[in-house]
């Protein structure tokens, strides 16, 4: 009668020697930590300048409060400096406007280097990954069907 061969240690062995390979998860946690931190850092410097702007343009405000809470001699004085307070407001506020522009730009700009160098990381990485994946799977493969042949020629 024909024994029906017991392929239990065979697939026990090819699981195994399945590659599994962690370390390409753990390259994945650093570029994307890494990805986390540099965007941090532009967030962060965007921040800052936006403070800085806002403290400028609040301190320039005060500056030409006070100029207008003096007191005048004449009626027509208090809406001269009214008027003049209104310009420089204005002023102040298309400059601190153009400011605020630069750092959104620059932030966009960062942005965009930021996550294209990631995409081009991320790209090659996979395939890296893919093409190391691909060997490990087809040696494995081809050690299971050595293995799974030299059972079958037993029996």
């Amino acid at each position: 009668m024909a024994k029906t061969p017991d392929f239990t240690k065979t697939f026990q062995d090819m699981m195994q020697k399945m590659p599994v390979d962690t370390s390409s998860m753990s390259e994945a946690f650093k570029s994307q930590t890494a990805l986390g931190e540099r965007m941090t850092r532009v967030a962060l410097d965007a921040a800052e300048r936006s403070t800085e702007i806002s403290a400028a343009w609040a301190k320039d405000t005060l500056a030409r409060m006070g100029e207008l809470a003096t007191k005048k001699e004449q009626p027509a004085d208090y809406a001269k400096a009214m008027s003049d307070f209104a310009s420089a407001a204005a002023e102040l506020a298309a400059e601190h406007m153009a400011a605020y522009a630069e750092v959104a730009k620059k932030v966009q700009m960062d942005t965009v280097d930021l996550l294209m160098s990631a995409g081009k990381e991320a790209g090659a990485d996979m395939q890296r990954m893919a093409e190391k994946t691909t060997r490990d799977v087809q040696d494995a493969a081809r050690q299971a069907t050595d293995a799974t042949k030299n059972i079958v020629n037993k029996v």
